[in-house]
């Protein structure tokens, strides 16, 4: 049995975990580095992997057998390529975080919030750091493809 300290503890750490993403998302999304959609992502895979530092797979919906397809092959392609994976519920949480429709683009392009890269090393963020972190203690721990969920605020 585990002390109710120990899951205040990961408690803590899991939300202290999802404020980095959510502060490392945003600002990869002002500096342009911030690739959104299963699509999108996928041809930037493609053409220039060596770009990607962080995965993130977002879904709530855990029966839609098409984009856990879309997850498998992304999932294989990003531990291939070395690039740090992450899956996410809170889905509502990301709309909001990351602004559902943006007047210059197209809404349907823009709701595909079920994958995000964030590129460009040179630039990291702080908080990328802690991000990482959190995947490689949650790969120790024999979990392949580390979660987290976003909170509500």
């Amino acid at each position: 049995m585990i002390p109710e300290e120990s899951f205040a503890s990961i408690e803590n750490k899991m939300q202290s975990v999802g404020l980095a993403l959510e502060e490392l998302l945003v600002t990869a999304q002002k500096q342009g580095c911030l690739t959104v959609g299963i699509y999108e992502s996928a041809k930037l895979l493609n053409v220039d992997p060596d770009s990607v530092v962080l995965c993130v797979l977002a879904a709530d919906d855990e029966n839609d057998v098409a984009l856990q397809i879309h997850f498998t092959l992304l999932q294989s392609f990003c531990c291939d390529s070395g690039i740090t994976i992450l899956r996410v519920s809170g889905f509502q949480r990301l709309q909001r975080l990351l602004g559902a429709v943006d007047a210059n683009r197209n809404q349907e392009e823009h709701r595909d919030l079920n994958c995000m890269l964030v590129t460009n090393p040179q630039a990291e963020h702080c908080r990328l750091q802690e991000v990482g972190t959190y995947c490689q203690e949650s790969r120790r721990l024999d979990q392949w493809v580390p979660e987290l969920v976003l909170q509500e605020r």
